[in-house]
């Protein structure tokens, strides 16, 4: 088994766990405090495991000094950074809204968009088995979320900007770190967790000045619920170790094509676990996602 499939799964988990607990935080905290708690209760996680890696691998002070001194990197990070705030409190937004789910669904097509805009704007081609296995996947999203004509008519225009938003955003975060991260030329691992660790520090300076500036009631309102932003913060730095790392070692449409079996896992939950009744429509979409599954590796 590929490295980056084992970061991949602890990503899919850690996510899973995060949204469930951000939703939660959604209630009490606005989204931009929700997304701030992403960052800066992620950082101290961040810290702790570049230090770590950079004690256990040995990497040569001069050659991360090196790296860094590349302005695409410091480009790639500051897009990256910007993009995935937006696209966090998009999301977070996105829990308000009584057709969730379908919502949620376009911005699974992450996958899709993160493959089309990496063949356009990077030259980082999938292979044939790769798109299929892209295509595949977002078909089994859309006949999960159960996407009907009504639906898409009586859903918020709102609601569509911010489930496709998300995903274009999204996208662009994936690409753009995992640009980053090559541009440094170190050990793949290590370099990830480096981007990661500077996109924290950037992210988590301006949504704190952000909510300084316009929400400064929430620095108060956030001391109250302490315990699960250090939940949400740690989960979320290990969710990003993963999703950083795969993507780094492997083309990002792939990475989140397999990061799409988190849905299929909290299926057979409510199936195993809670006695719940799936459709044939759902039962075609878990087939449809474990097919693509089966095409990234063809």
């Amino acid at each position: 088994m590929g490295i980056w499939i084992v970061f991949t799964i602890m990503a899919v988990v850690m996510q899973a766990v995060r949204t469930a607990a951000q939703k939660n935080m959604s209630n009490h905290l606005s989204p931009l405090t929700v997304t701030f708690v992403r960052y800066g209760f992620g950082l101290p996680v961040g810290l702790i495991y570049l230090g770590g890696l950079f004690y256990f691998l040995e990497v040569p002070w001069v050659q991360i000094s090196k790296g860094i001194e590349h302005s695409r990197f410091w480009v790639f990070v500051v897009v990256a950074s910007i993009c995935q705030i937006l696209a966090t409190a998009f999301v977070i937004k996105l829990f308000s809204y009584r057709n969730f789910s379908v919502a949620i669904a376009f911005s699974k097509t992450e996958a899709m968009m993160a493959g089309i805009f990496a063949t356009v704007f990077f030259h980082d081609y999938l292979s044939m088995y790769g798109w299929i296995a892209v295509v595949v996947g977002v078909i089994g999203i859309v006949l999960l979320s159960k996407i009907d004509i009504k639906q898409l008519s009586t859903m918020p225009k709102a609601a569509l900007f911010y489930g496709v938003g998300s995903g274009v955003l999204f996208a662009w975060t994936s690409l753009s770190l995992r640009e980053a991260s090559l541009v440094l030329e170190l050990p793949l691992i290590f370099s990830a967790s480096m981007t990661l660790v500077f996109m924290l520090i950037l992210q988590t300076i301006i949504c704190f000045v952000l909510i300084k500036w316009f929400e400064p009631d929430q620095i108060l309102k956030l001391k109250s619920h302490k315990s699960i932003a250090w939940f949400v913060g740690i989960t979320s730095a290990l969710g990003s170790i993963g999703w950083f790392s795969a993507m780094s070692l492997q083309q990002v449409a792939i990475v989140k094509t397999l990061g799409q079996l988190e849905i299929v896992l909290m299926l057979l939950i409510s199936i195993f676990y809670f006695k719940e009744v799936i459709s044939k429509q759902e039962w075609l979409g878990i087939g449809l996602i474990s097919m693509s599954v089966v095409f990234i590796f063809l």
